[in-house]
């Protein structure tokens, strides 16, 4: 947290070579009102959760080097995330609630979704240890912060955000940026985005993770657009780090509908395909 300043000093000296002059009397309301002023416009600032509270200080968030590390091996393990948008707050803790009762232990929900950052911190207080829980479409270091505040323990950006990207780096938080070309990937890795996503989908789906990821091996792919039910497996044995499920698993007629048995057994069928394949080994 922020620390407050403190309150001024009440030297009269420190204020200018004409302040011996002011009376004492004047001058102690003088401070009052000063100290007083400030710590109300503090005050504000930290209420507000602005996110120029939230990063003042310099590296709020930070995570340790071996929470850092953990959050890379959970992706390596699991390899599958449950990517959530839905239109209504009211469906969204219900939608990854299927999700993860049909085997999901790697989460995200995007900030399209209406009260995604409370959902966040439901589920991560209710599954923490158990099932990662991080955040998507995040588009600037505040979306970043304001997550992060909110219990995500990664990050997940649309597009490849180089300013998001080393917000992160700084504090040790694993980014996951979208990109969609090798060029981008690359670059990604180069500001310290130890996994990059693909997005969104590319012609040659898993064969074009093959060709890429073989010839840039330091690099591992996320791809998200184009992966369903059956070919999640292919992509991950075509050389994926790992891979995102969105619409084909979050069915949003099922949504719609309020058949979230559906939605868990979507992510059963899927899970098993990514358990065929097994956990990676990770590039260190």
């Amino acid at each position: 947290r922020r620390q407050l300043e403190s309150p001024p000093s009440h030297n009269p000296h420190t204020l200018g070579t004409r302040t011996s002059f002011i009376h004492p009397k004047i001058y102690c309301n003088m401070s009052l009102r000063i100290g007083a002023s400030r710590s109300v416009a503090a005050a504000r600032v930290i209420n507000s959760r602005t996110f120029s509270a939230a990063t003042a200080s310099g590296l709020d968030y930070e995570q340790t080097s071996e929470n850092f590390e953990s959050v890379l091996d959970r992706f390596a393990y699991h390899r599958a995330c449950a990517v959530l948008r839905t239109p209504t707050s009211e469906a969204c803790p219900k939608a990854m609630q299927a999700a993860i009762d049909g085997g999901f232990k790697i989460v995200e929900f995007t900030l399209t979704t209406p009260d995604c950052l409370q959902h966040l911190a439901d589920f991560r207080s209710k599954y923490d240890g158990d099932v990662m829980v991080g955040c998507g479409t995040i588009l600037s270091p505040e979306d970043a912060a304001n997550a992060m505040e909110a219990g995500s323990e990664f990050i997940i950006t649309p597009v490849m955000l180089p300013d998001v990207i080393e917000w992160c780096k700084e504090r040790n938080i694993v980014c996951v940026p979208g990109c969609q070309t090798p060029t981008e990937m690359v670059n990604a890795y180069r500001h310290g985005a130890p996994l990059q996503k693909l997005f969104p989908g590319v012609a040659g789906g898993p064969m074009w993770v093959k060709a890429v990821s073989s010839a840039l091996p330091f690099l591992n792919i996320n791809p998200t657009s184009g992966v369903d039910l059956d070919n999640a497996g292919e992509f991950l044995r075509n050389g994926a780090a790992s891979v995102g499920l969105v619409a084909p698993l979050f069915d949003q007629a099922a949504i719609a509908a309020g058949d979230f048995d559906t939605i868990a057994k979507n992510a059963e069928k899927v899970i098993g395909n990514v358990k065929e394949v097994g956990p990676m080994q990770r590039k260190k």
